[in-house]
């Protein structure tokens, strides 16, 4: 097996991770039923613990932190359901990541494209 790849700053979505964040995903991927949207706005406490979240998770949830996310095994994929109940996008989650403004982001990525 290959010996993990290194990018400093970043939270590399392997083997590991996934396990690490299975709990979490499988929570945030439950929102794409409305009325699990709906249950985890009335108990957010009680839908984390339905779901198994660890100490980190929950700490991630709370913080509404899309880096503490990541780190807890977060995947962003699965995360941006959870940003949804929110009312963010995905373009918010970059931002977080980059630590930019969310017009700031958007502008990086508007110039990446004209490259």
């Amino acid at each position: 097996m290959a010996a993990s790849r290194q990018i400093p700053g970043t939270t590399l979505f392997d083997g590991a991770q996934a396990r690490k964040g299975y709990a979490l995903n499988k929570m945030c991927f439950s929102f794409n039923e409305a009325a699990n949207r709906e249950a985890f706005v009335a108990d957010e406490d009680g839908y984390c613990s339905r779901y198994g979240l660890n100490a980190e998770q929950r700490a991630a949830i709370a913080a509404r932190n899309v880096l503490q996310l990541i780190a807890a095994g977060g995947n962003v994929y699965y995360l941006a359901k959870f940003a949804g109940i929110l009312g963010l996008d995905v373009q918010d989650l970059g931002a977080q990541q980059t630590g930019m403004t969310k017009d700031e982001f958007k502008a990086k990525l508007v110039a990446a494209g004209r490259h």
